[in-house]
């Protein structure tokens, strides 16, 4: 048999660490066109022996626990423990001792800096939500305190954002229209803030973080660019001062409505309403293309609410069309778990607009924080942070605020202004107390336009046609289910939209996962290496022999596909051979160096191709398998079937070798 016979222990069982690669006697691989180059041959190891427990305990710990939280912990007092234990889950344990008023300055410019702009988002995004303009600002409250003790992002600024709300006020009025049966819409409101928060909480204790990933980037974009076109045509009742509105969420009902109602619109409302969005804007143009003046965007809402209300004060008796907020109650959060709603017919629709909002405000929060964490080199615990925003919303659930998370365009504005911890958002939410204690009957006069015009602001943002762009030149596939989203937050609905967007991204999962790719693989001259020849073009298949490539783990979805893959392939490299009168097939190597896991399905894959070939004279060889592969070939006892001439540490010594066997048998 050539060199095999001084390749002892081809491959080992008994799977000790101390194996390591050995090597043997030198064999010789001749590629058309080159001299004979010398190559030594490995053993091909089997990982260290481990019982099923630690087996168990290290996929749970990969799985759970990829970042090793604990590693602070070893070697340390148990009173040194139980103060990393409290700076863990209460990350203000970790920069209290060393916060000063220097960073307290910094923090105090960008705390007044946001409030002023979370103010006038609070009252809009509220009525986005179809909820009382009031609880917009409870919600730019106790949240941001809560989530100062236990978030770990310096930058994150709280508060409601648009898509949470959107989606709450969608899924909420679809069951129980708010001026039907308000205190109800506010018993689901709350109830749905509470499922959210628990739902995060769980994600964090239990490390499912990867959950969310199920939202992917591209369907992601098409889901907030179809809703941010939904939420400003649904503006659009604000700004024309339109009264008998539609309560859908359709793009065809909303324009339909706008159509329908032109006897409506009012004048006085139009000018006003359009004049402010031009200087919104305007204003956030500046900021974007300027960012030392990002002072002017975040002004410009909060000035935008003061001038508006002035004008329709001073002038109420010739702006009578335009609708205003009204009266405001003063005071802080009025307590609300007695108006939480754990039984009746609505807990369902609670819990699922609890659970949908919870996954999105969880993508919006971590995303804009992990955003900023990278722009400034420190790290954000997505675990903790689902966890400080799940707390943050149980605990809001109770005091009359609803979902909240981090916004993206309050914390750019938070970074941008020099905030340089999570004390911004206690000074934000200082803010807020003062303005709801003394300040609230000066919102009495506010006009709904104002608001409308604010969103609308906001929300354009979240179109983000440069990312669609790019998801066509880059992945097709991501540009479908960017399409999808889109169409179906437009067409059908903002919760369906967004199922199709899930659903989408897990049919990409599976198709990735059923039917991987495989390739034919060549020699590149002069090298040991083997790729795609139909990627590299200079690489050279090796006579006598078909190398094939599998990129992907071989399961019980995806094994069928595989045979029949590899079936194809060998029968169009024989009628190949063929055409050209080149010499017969006699080996096939499976590359297995991508394969990471195989199942009990791919096992039976593996043996039933290797009787096929078998019968066809054909040699079945598997070159550098995995160690997880590696030690489920030896279990099952098909590694005994493939002998010494049947696995290799690389495609380069497994052509070299068996090459060299054959040349020793003529």
């Amino acid at each position: 048999m050539g060199l095999n016979s001084n390749r002892v222990d081809h491959y080992s069982g008994s799977g000790h660490a101390n194996q390591g690669l050995t090597s043997t006697a030198p064999a010789t691989i001749t590629v058309p066109g080159e001299t004979m180059r010398s190559l030594e041959l490995h053993n091909v190891c089997l990982p260290p022996q481990k019982t099923t427990l630690q087996k168990l305990r290290h996929r749970l710990s990969e799985v759970f626990f990829p970042d090793d939280p604990l590693h602070g912990f070893k070697n340390q007092s148990r009173f040194r423990k139980l103060i990393l234990a409290l700076q863990y889950f209460f990350p203000i344990f970790e920069w209290a001792p060393n916060y000063n008023l220097t960073l307290l300055r910094s923090d105090v410019v960008s705390g007044l800096t946001i409030a002023s702009l979370a103010i006038p988002q609070g009252i809009s995004y509220a009525k986005l939500a179809n909820l009382p303009p009031i609880i917009g600002l409870y919600s730019s409250f106790v949240p941001p305190l809560i989530y100062s003790v236990l978030g770990s992002s310096k930058h994150l600024a709280v508060g409601p954002v648009s898509i949470a709300s959107l989606v709450m006020g969608t899924m909420l009025n679809e069951a129980v229209p708010y001026n039907k049966d308000p205190v109800l819409y506010l018993k689901l409101a709350f109830t749905a803030t509470f499922f959210a928060g628990v739902f995060q909480a769980t994600l964090g204790l239990l490390r499912l973080g990867f959950v969310i990933d199920f939202l992917s980037k591209a369907t992601l974009v098409g889901f907030m660019a179809g809703a941010a076109v939904i939420v400003s045509l649904q503006q659009l009742k604000g700004l024309l001062g339109i009264v008998h509105f539609t309560t859908k969420m359709q793009i065809i009902p909303v324009l339909t409505s706008v159509v329908q109602h032109r006897n409506e619109w009012s004048w006085q409302t139009i000018v006003m309403g359009f004049c402010f969005l031009g200087f919104l804007l305007a204003t956030r143009h500046i900021g974007l293309r300027k960012p030392k003046l990002f002072w002017i965007s975040a002004a410009a809402p909060l000035a935008s609410v003061i001038l508006s209300t002035l004008l329709v004060t001073l002038f109420r008796s010739k702006l009578h069309g335009i609708a205003t907020i009204g009266h405001l109650e003063k005071g802080l959060n009025p307590p609300s778990s007695n108006m939480l709603y754990f039984h009746g017919e609505f807990l369902g629709v609670a819990i699922k607009t609890g659970i949908i909002t919870g996954i999105l405000s969880l993508t919006e929060g971590i995303a804009v924080g992990r955003t900023f964490a990278s722009l400034n080199d420190y790290q954000v615990d997505g675990n903790k942070e689902m966890l400080a925003i799940g707390v943050m919303n149980m605990a809001g659930s109770c005091t009359s605020c609803y979902v909240t998370t981090g916004s993206f365009s309050r914390s750019a504005v938070n970074a941008n202004a020099g905030a340089k911890s999570v004390v911004s958002n206690i000074i934000m939410a200082s803010t807020v107390l003062i303005t709801l204690l003394f300040l609230m009957p000066l919102f009495h006069y506010t006009p709904n336009l104002i608001l409308a015009a604010i969103i609308i602001t906001a929300v354009i943002g979240l179109m983000d046609y440069q990312s669609t762009i790019r998801l066509w030149k880059v992945d097709k596939l991501d540009f479908v289910a960017c399409l999808c989203s889109f169409f179906g937050v437009l067409f059908i609905s903002v919760p369906i939209g967004l199922a199709i967007a899930v659903g989408v991204s897990v049919f990409k999962i599976l198709l990735h996962v059923t039917r991987p790719n495989t390739g034919v693989l060549g020699n590149i001259p002069g090298t040991q290496i083997y790729q795609n020849v139909n990627r590299y073009r200079e690489a050279r298949r090796v006579p006598w022999f078909v190398i094939l490539g599998v990129d992907a783990p071989i399961y019980f979805a995806n094994s069928t596909y595989l045979q029949e893959r590899i079936l194809r392939w060998i029968r169009e490299e024989e009628e190949l051979l063929a055409a050209n009168n080149g010499p017969s097939l006699k080996c096939v190597i499976i590359d297995m160096t991508a394969v990471t896991a195989i199942d009990t399905s791919g096992l039976g894959m593996v043996k039933e191709l290797k009787k096929m070939l078998e019968k066809r004279s054909l040699q079945l060889v598997l070159a550098n398998p995995g160690g997880s592969v590696m030690e489920k070939l030896h279990q099952s006892e098909i590694l005994e079937s493939f002998g010494l001439e049947g696995v290799y540490l690389s495609v380069d010594e497994a052509v070299a070798d068996i090459s060299s066997a054959w040349k020793a048998e003529a």
